[in-house]
């Protein structure tokens, strides 16, 4: 009579979830969560009793719903049926069924890592980490290209004992402190956290008799020495991807890559901007002046510059396709040349004779032979006119 009452006075399962009698398995379990943070007593400080005990409800109702074989008898039985086959408990909040800090790990165990209970095993293998190396290059070795040898320090996979960290005729064992689950449980009061083993950091096994050659860890560090192909066209902040080349994966994982960034130098007389390439070219007063045919350079030789008579310093001078072949295509750019006249130094007594007979011949007859410089002047006569007037 009084198993009878007690059935009696449970509330229904599917009404405690807030969901139909045909939800499916996720929406039953979306549903349960749902509630459970709802009726957490750490969220009704209030009356944390009643809430801790719908909680307990609420997690009941989710363990009867979530299986199926117990669903279909409490489907056609009710409570009746699911208590018969749980003994009395279904779940068991005062038969062994487990503590409310069980409650909240399956609450809470995806999102920590865990499952419900126990806590899923972590994979000890693991992917290797990529590595970065920075490679200076010369303007011509990036415009036209190079094979490059580099030596890099890596973590390789120990040869001694084929990663496993183990010494040879031996194996790994069980983690004793998480019986191989890889994960331990950390609980305080109400909350129950689980976090990675300290002992096997995750893996679920112990090394009783490490390998000495990597004193445990399946790796050790070499320096690698590797081929670079440099593709013509790179600049500065371009990478190059050597897959696998990285440091090795622990406990047979795949290795990472090696990326290696290329570093351009500067150089003694091309500037470089993208597929451009700039240069600055001294003249003398005379080829300024009545013109003439230079030598200029190219990374692929000389090549002849005619300066037109009465050239001003500044101007830009474009020898097309002389540039560089962008590494990730496009037309090939220009070479430009920025003209800068030199002023005469050390000029004898004789030469300076000349220099002013030929000033006098220029600032003579009327003719402005300097046009900036008579511009700038009357600019200036105007501005100071405007401000005594």
């Amino acid at each position: 009579m009084l198993a009878v009452i007690y059935v009696m006075a449970k509330e229904d399962f599917y009404k405690l979830l807030g969901v139909e009698k045909n939800a499916s398995e996720v929406e039953i379990k979306k549903s349960y969560r749902r509630m459970a943070m709802k009726f957490h007593p750490d969220r009704n400080a209030d009356k944390p009793e009643a809430a801790e005990k719908k909680f307990k409800s609420v997690k009941e109702a989710y363990e009867i719903l979530s299986n199926a074989k117990k669903r279909a008898a409490y489907d056609q039985f009710g409570h009746a049926g699911v208590d018969q086959s749980m003994g009395g408990g279904a779940g068991g909040f005062g038969g062994g069924g487990g503590d409310f800090g069980d409650i909240f790990g399956d609450v809470f165990g995806d999102i920590f890592g865990g499952g419900g209970g126990g806590g899923r095993r972590r994979s000890n293998v693991q992917a290797g980490a990529d590595l970065r190396y920075n490679l200076e290059l010369t303007l011509e070795e990036a415009v036209g290209g190079t094979e490059a040898t580099v030596k890099v320090p890596v973590l390789v996979s120990c040869k001694a004992c084929n990663g496993s960290g183990a010494k040879k005729g031996s194996t790994p064992v069980t983690c004793t402190t998480c019986q191989g689950h890889g994960q331990v449980r950390m609980q305080q009061g109400f909350f129950s956290v689980q976090q990675a083993c300290p002992t096997c950091h995750g893996t679920g096994q112990q090394i009783k008799d490490p390998c000495r050659p990597c004193q445990g860890q399946g790796r050790v560090q070499e320096n690698k020495t590797l081929s670079v192909k440099v593709p013509a066209g790179v600049d500065t902040g371009d990478r190059i991807r050597l897959a696998g080349e990285g440091e090795a994966g622990a406990n047979g994982g795949p290795s990472g890559d090696l990326y290696v960034q290329v570093q351009v130098k500067d150089h003694a007389i091309f500037t470089r901007d993208g597929a451009n390439l700039y240069c600055e070219v001294p003249i003398s007063f005379p080829t300024a002046c009545v013109g003439g045919t230079l030598e200029v350079p190219t990374l692929n030789g000389k090549v002849k510059l005619k300066i037109p008579a009465e050239t001003q310093t500044g101007k830009l001078f474009r020898l097309r396709g002389k540039g560089v072949k962008p590494v990730r295509g496009g037309a090939v750019g220009d070479l430009l040349c920025r003209v800068q006249i030199e002023t005469p130094v050390r000029l004898t007594k004789e030469q300076k004779t000349l220099v002013e007979k030929l000033q006098e011949s220029l600032t003579g007859g009327g003719k402005h032979h300097s046009p900036q410089e008579h511009s700038w002047t009357d600019g200036v006569k105007s501005f100071f006119d405007k401000l005594t007037g």
